[in-house]
């Protein structure tokens, strides 16, 4: 596959293909599973934290293999996600939806002064 930009649908599709030829080890798609798909991705997010601890950011923007690995770990991340999508039949439009409404509501948000409140 070429390099490219992917949209929210066509990693939905690549990850049900993924499933497919998986499917009699990974069985059917239940919502209840995205409970520890979530946990699964929480797990991948601790090896992208590791190597940031043992390599260090730096080292993750200059050298190649490292940042290879980085992104590849970030990669599991986005896979487990997508799976949550899957299991908890959201759309990419509902998603797409929500992140424009959740942007919109940050760039006029001032958080020094809701973080402020909040531990007030």
């Amino acid at each position: 596959m070429e390099n490219k930009d992917l949209n929210i649908s066509e990693m939905i599709k690549m990850q049900k293909e993924l499933h497919e030829i998986n499917k009699e080890r990974w069985g059917e798609y239940y919502p209840e599973d995205a409970k520890n798909h979530l946990l699964y991705m929480v797990e991948e997010m601790g090896e992208c934290i590791s190597i940031i601890k043992k390599k260090g950011i730096d080292t993750i923007m200059q050298e190649g293999h490292v940042r290879e690995r980085f992104v590849e770990e970030i990669s599991d991340v986005l896979m487990y996600y997508i799976e949550v999508l899957i299991r908890l039949g959201i759309s990419p439009e509902e998603l797409s939806k929500a992140y424009i409404e959740k942007h919109n509501t940050n760039m006029n948000r001032n958080f020094v002064e809701d973080n402020k409140r909040k531990y007030e």
